[in-house]
């Protein structure tokens, strides 16, 4: 017999206060710092605490935006430099598309631990300001042709910092959140976040040809975004905050590192956003690929590209995917994204040789849309895995074991999105490999198809059969 788990079941719960408890006082210091930050004060957090956390909340918001922004902008930057006189190999195009992913994916990790040492608004001002680097440099670096392979290659390595910025982000705003409102502030930011990539690809194209005639201005693709960080900057210096109670839990790193569904659940992430991820990265490629005559689309005096939809589609997924899994499980939820996921890459190679663009379109936009949903569930999957591992062991909730699972869980979720990102340079690479072999991109989507199916299986033997290391509790 199974049973459905929740995280709070291993968690203490939230601490309200009461006339036993006195109530929250803050206290604030130079440089915007709070002491005796307490969200779980139900006083404290109606009177004063969710107006702050929410401000928080919408600048870190706008700084990751910018992040995903700079980190995928050589995806749609790629297909515009042979129009600036540039000329690169298919397979230098997808190196300056999945190098960025290969950066940001790294940084991740020493980015979750930032926050706690620096302090979240600050660590907001530097990271943000980091991406004035790759920004500035791409704008000048584009306008002349004759820019080394090995310049742009460093400078697309240097927007990497930009997929950094999701780990720190995410890390700080937990802190300021009750228990019961993290998911909501957790999903609103990586929304927000994966919503840079849809947003740089539909608008850089707008900027480079407005006004433009018969050429395009490929620095404003850079450039565009510099007075948003500077805005972002101010916005953090001005109005965020730094909480002495966020500390860097090593020990949960530790523990979590050690825990076998880490590494499980990193490759189901590998398989959901770093497909999303991926497939973000080289959408316009495969458009100018496959369908040059529809990389841009001249409306007026500028032009646009449809390639920016898909990114739109799998970041509104995302939300939908964490909801149906409250609903019928993270593990089913995720079965059934790998499950569409599948049959949207057979249906892409499939028609493939219609040559007709919509129906590519929709192929890709069904690929796109199931990611989304299975980031949201796999990501829905974590706490309960490890809620699940504390019930078989005999952990009781409100006691400290709990709590240390609770942080286990919490170190967990920083580290499977820092290894998911890797998919971010795989799925390019597998293409271009796949190119080089054969001269197409077919043997490369049946291999995702397979990998996929695979991870399929896993998710049902390891996460939907009943198992006693998990207690027999359906995830």
């Amino acid at each position: 017999m199974t049973t459905e788990l929740t995280p709070p079941s291993v968690q203490a719960p939230p601490v309200t206060s009461s006339p036993a408890s006195p109530a929250t006082q803050l206290v604030r210091r130079p440089g915007r710092w709070i002491d005796g930050w307490n969200p779980e004060d139900g006083a404290f957090w109606a009177s004063q605490g969710r107006r702050i956390a929410r401000r928080n909340l919408g600048w870190s918001i706008f700084a990751e935006f910018l992040g995903f922004i700079i980190w995928q902008l050589w995806s749609i930057v790629v297909v515009m430099l042979p129009a600036a006189g540039f000329t690169l190999s298919s397979s230098e195009s997808f190196w300056l598309i999945s190098l960025p992913s290969l950066v940001g994916a790294t940084l991740r990790f020493p980015y979750t631990f930032m926050v706690a040492l620096v302090g979240g608004r600050n660590w907001t001002i530097v990271s943000a300001g980091l991406l004035l680097i790759p920004a500035t440099l791409l704008g000048l670096a584009v306008q002349n042709p004759d820019t080394p392979f090995g310049v742009l290659l460093l400078i697309a390595a240097l927007g990497g910092v930009g997929g950094g910025n999701f780990a720190s982000s995410m890390a700080n705003i937990t802190y300021f959140f009750p228990q019961r409102e993290k998911g909501w502030a957790l999903g609103l930011n990586a929304a927000g976040g994966n919503l840079g990539t849809s947003v740089a690809q539909l608008l850089v194209p707008v900027a480079v040809t407005i006004g433009a005639g018969a050429t395009v201005n490929v620095s404003l693709a850079g450039w565009m975004w510099i007075p948003l960080i500077l805005v972002a900057m101010y916005g953090a210096w001005r109005y965020m905050d730094n909480l002495s109670s966020a500390k860097a839990d090593f020990a949960g790193s530790a523990a979590a590192l050690r825990e076998p569904h880490l590494w499980l659940m990193s490759l189901l992430y590998i398989g959901t956003f770093g497909s999303f991820i991926g497939f973000a990265g080289v959408f316009p490629k495969l458009i100018a690929d496959q369908f040059p005559e529809f990389t841009t689309i001249q409306i007026g005096q500028t032009a646009v590209t449809l390639a920016f939809l898909g990114a739109l589609f799998g970041s509104l997924a995302r939300p939908y995917g964490g909801k149906l899994a409250d609903r019928i499980g993270g593990a089913r939820m995720t079965v059934i994204a790998f499950a569409v996921m599948s049959l949207g890459a057979l249906a892409l190679v499939w028609t493939l040789p219609l040559q007709n663009f919509w129906v590519f379109l929709a192929c890709f936009l069904l690929l796109f849309t199931a990611t989304g949903v299975g980031n949201g569930a796999t990501y829905r999957m974590i706490p309960n895995i490890f809620a699940a591992r504390a019930a078989a062991q005999g952990v009781k909730p409100g006691t400290e074991e709990a709590a240390r699972v609770a942080r286990k869980s919490a170190a967990a979720l920083g580290l499977i999105s820092a290894i998911g990102a890797y998919g971010g340079f795989l799925i390019p690479q597998v293409l271009n490999a796949s190119q080089l072999a054969t001269g197409a991109y077919t043997a490369a989507f049946y291999g995702f198809v397979a990998a996929y199916a695979v991870l399929l299986v896993i998710t049902v033997v390891v996460y939907i059969v009943p198992r006693a290391s998990l207690a027999g509790h359906r995830i």
